[in-house]
């Protein structure tokens, strides 16, 4: 009876609809991305020319190995230091400016992203660093640490201490306990959230506009930038590749989460039969 009601015509027609605003317009622009015709509203055929011509654009190459770059160093920065976060705020409940500490661990989560990245800016202004490639990939691990020590501590939260506890009575030092006993443990959360924070920074455009210098352009900038003058087939092509790569980031961290959890259900369902 309950479930007869959840999916009710209503609920249906409500879902189809929320999934089809949102998925349409990614449908079309990846069809249109294979449009023989430069004119990117009209279908002429079936065609990979702006793939090809994707390849002489320099400033969207240079742009996108930009954007690798900065999304490859600030993702690993930013899940080495939210993995070390999410170690304090988990395995010591109570330290001196805990709740500051935890504050700005969190802030970014809910401070918009203009206000984040004028922060930052008005801070590299202050000490004078030049803007450039490491304002925007400092900029990218600040605002994605966050979101890393959401998806570690998560784990920590129910892993089970016994296990790092047995490791420290047999003579091991902290240190060598969290690395031997305990990453291993979490280390599909910690595959997430660099994943995840791989794919934040990917596709950031507002803070990157506020940090970027000259010869930092990433490509969000550049495909604004190009989109307001119009539309072109090249920008189809390399969106419809930077869909395909959010998409793979987010379906690979959707699996090692998954993996993460059944693995942590089997541990905990054979120290209950143990």
């Amino acid at each position: 009876m309950g479930g007869a009601r959840g999916w009710s015509p209503f609920n249906i027609v409500s879902v189809v609809v929320g999934f089809a605003f949102l998925y349409i317009p990614i449908v079309l622009l990846v069809v249109f991305s294979f449009n023989a015709s430069r004119l990117v509203t009209v279908w002429t055929g079936f065609s990979t020319q702006w793939y090809a011509a994707l390849l002489a654009n320099q400033q969207l190459l240079d742009a996108a190995f930009v954007t690798l770059r900065i999304g490859l160093i600030s993702a690993s920065l930013a899940t080495v230091l939210g993995t070390l976060a999410a170690m304090a705020l988990t395995r010591y409940a109570r330290f001196r400016g805990r709740l500051l500490f935890s504050g700005m661990i969190y802030a970014p989560l809910v401070m918009p992203e203009v206000i984040t990245g004028l922060s930052l800016l008005l801070l590299f202004v202050a000490v004078g660093l030049d803007r450039g490639f490491w304002t925007v990939t400092l900029a990218h691990v600040t605002f994605t640490m966050c979101f890393v020590t959401v998806v570690v501590q998560s784990r920590l939260v129910s892993l089970d201490r016994s296990l790092e506890e047995a490791a420290q009575d047999l003579g091991c030092p902290p240190w060598k306990s969290f690395l031997v006993v305990t990453l291993p443990l979490i280390w599909p959360a910690v595959a997430a959230g660099w994943m995840l924070a791989f794919t934040l920074s990917l596709d950031d455009l507002v803070i990157a506009s506020f940090t970027s210098g000259p010869s930092s352009t990433t490509l969000p900038m550049r495909i604004y930038s190009q989109v307001r003058l119009g539309v072109t087939p090249e920008i189809n092509a390399i969106s419809t590749i930077l869909i395909g790569i959010v998409t793979f980031g987010v379906v690979v961290s959707a699996v090692l989460t998954k993996r993460g959890a059944v693995r942590r259900a089997r541990d905990e369902r054979l120290a209950a039969e143990g």
